[in-house]
Formats: C-alpha cells, structure tokens, sequence
C-alpha cells in the first residue's frame, strides 16, 4: 500500500509528538537521537549557521525540517541547508525544495548503509553535497553526485567550496569536550 502526504498528514493529527519521514510510500517514524549524535549535529549546525547567516547565502536548518522531494516523498535530513535563491523566505511548512546540503549524523542504533542510501536519494533529486558524520569512527564522508566519496579524519579539515567559499570546519572540533 502507498501511502501519500495527505495520510500522513491524517496519521499527525492522531500522533502529533512524533517525526515521520515518507519514502516509496512508507511511512517511517524517526525516534529521537543519542545525546552524543544530537551534540555533534549541534556543532556542525552552529558552525555552518554563524558563517552562512551574515552572508545571506541561506537557511540551515536541523532535523525537525521536512522536505518534500519531486517524488512525493518527506525527508528530514539531520541538517540542510538551501541557498537563499530558492528559499527567499521560511515555509511554514514542508519545504517544497531539494536542499543544496544534507548532513546525516549516525546515532548508535543507523545503519551506514541506509544513511548512506538517504544520502544518494537527495544527491539523485539535485543535492549538491551530502555528508555523513560517523562519531563512533571519527570520520567524516563527503558525497557528491557522480564522485567517490571524500573521507576526513581527526587530522583534516573540511571545506565545502562548491557551497561555501572560505568556510573551513576541523574535524576534530566536531566532536563534544571531555570535562575532567
């Protein structure tokens, strides 16, 4: 059975406290991140908000942000962002746009493989850059269409100039303090 936008806006009325995604006509309900994932999502989106917004490239947004894709389909990627061109103005609503980025951060139940497959999924709709952030390995994965995937570690620095010219993000600073 496919389900639509329109069941599952029927299926939120009922239970509005909880984040579905819709794919291929299935529902998929998103339980809530590890702290760990949450707080590298944080850094990540905190870094990339404080150099995007003064320069009115766009809109970064976390993970509460649906995006409906040409096929129909909600995603909520764990971070986006979408260049200020095709988004003059926050929806509020679903956005009705591919965003530009896509960063999915795995949390200790994801699978590689599936965050991977989301990622491909919004590089096949027109994402420029998707990003896969593995806290438990330290590593970090740069997907772009038609491209092997980049791999940084601790050591490296990520930049996405494609997207963002002059923007820079150690990898290391990606992960939370330890407080003694």
């Amino acid at each position: 059975m496919n389900l639509t936008l329109k069941d599952l806006s029927k299926i939120q009325k009922y239970y509005p406290d909880l984040k579905y995604e819709l794919r291929e006509g299935d529902i998929i309900i998103m339980s809530p991140s590890d702290f760990l994932s949450e707080d590298v999502g944080g850094s990540f989106l905190t870094s990339l908000r404080n150099w995007v917004y003064p320069r009115k490239l766009g809109r970064v947004t976390g993970s509460s942000a649906g995006f409906i894709m040409p096929n129909g389909d909600l995603l909520a990627p764990d971070i986006a962002f979408v260049k200020a061109d095709k988004m003059k103005v926050s929806p509020r609503s679903y956005a009705e746009v591919v965003p530009d980025l896509v960063v999915e951060i795995k949390s200790a139940s994801d699978k590689v493989n599936k965050l991977e497959n989301k990622l491909n999924i919004f590089l096949e709709f027109g994402t420029i850059v998707g990003i896969l952030i593995d806290p438990d390995e330290h590593i970090v994965k740069v997907f772009r269409p038609s491209s092997q995937p980049q791999i940084f570690t601790d050591e490296d620095t990520l930049k996405i100039p494609d997207l963002f010219p002059d923007w820079k993000l150690n990898i290391v600073d990606l992960w939370p303090p330890i407080f003694e």
